[in-house]
């Protein structure tokens, strides 16, 4: 059986991934998706937004959430689906959801 010669574009994967491994970054799929090694510096690192919502919910529930952020997803007909997808969309509003947790996390 013939064996294929490596192409260009092979050998150059290969580079990047040795690379990135020497550099601590892990290769975790292709093309050139990285993954950051564990950041110990970042409190919400691995911590998802519905766990964070769900916290949050437990803690204040959806009236108390809705006087400390005012979010009209929180207000009519809050649930934790609708929540998520508006969050997702919505980075300003994500950011507000994500320094509550922090704080209330923190006292």
């Amino acid at each position: 059986m013939p064996v294929d010669k490596p192409t260009r574009a092979s050998s150059h994967f290969r580079l990047a991934a040795g690379l990135a491994m020497v550099a601590g970054v892990f290769l975790s799929g292709y093309p050139y998706r990285f993954c950051m090694t564990q950041s110990p510096k970042n409190p919400l690192h691995g911590v998802t937004l519905e766990a964070i919502l769900n916290a949050l919910v437990s803690q204040y529930g959806w009236e108390g959430l809705a006087q400390h952020i005012d979010i009209r997803c929180f207000k009519s007909d809050p649930s934790v689906k609708s929540s998520l997808t508006f969050l997702r969309k919505t980075p300003w509003a994500r950011e507000k959801v994500e320094a509550l947790y922090l704080r209330s996390q923190k006292g």
